[in-house]
């Protein structure tokens, strides 16, 4: 059985994205399958921001594909609503590497909400589609999240 913890580490990347009408289904919610698109703009946002784009990744000949996830749903997001997706890396191993979310939004007495929870874990794939270690050169960027968490614990 997979490891159902998504606790957040640090350091912890954040991005907005507010639901559009298209997101949600007939009861007027966003519909659970979007939810892994949210997952997807804060991992790739972070990506960007902290390591590389995933297209330079790809430029490479390689890709991520996701091979498992887990989505634990705890309030429902309608059309309008700002949500806040905060994105962790968890894991890097030698052809794969984990993510964990946490989807919220702020309710009228300012107090954030928790509205989902989970992750998603990648392979490493060549073009070819078999797996692959991480060429070192990427694994070097994307450790790189690794060590803005120990600098954030070294800063007085």
């Amino acid at each position: 059985m997979a490891d159902l913890q998504v606790g957040l580490k640090e350091p912890v990347y954040r991005t907005t994205c507010r639901v559009i009408y298209g997101d949600t289904d007939a009861g007027g919610v966003v519909y659970n399958a979007n939810y892994l698109r949210y997952f997807e703009i804060g991992r790739t946002e972070m990506m960007r921001a902290w390591a590389l784009p995933y297209s330079e990744i790809e430029a490479r000949g390689l890709i991520l594909p996701v091979t498992e996830t887990y989505l634990r749903y705890k309030a429902p997001a309608g059309y309008d609503d700002l949500l806040t997706i905060a994105t962790s890396l968890v894991e890097l191993k030698k052809v794969s590497c984990r993510f964990h979310y946490r989807i919220t939004r702020l309710r009228q007495d300012g107090r954030e909400q928790l509205l989902v929870r989970g992750f998603t874990k990648h392979a490493c794939v060549g073009r070819d589609g078999r797996l692959t270690p991480f060429p070192p050169a990427i694994r070097q960027r994307i450790e790189s999240i690794f060590r803005r968490r120990d600098e954030q614990r070294t800063i007085p």
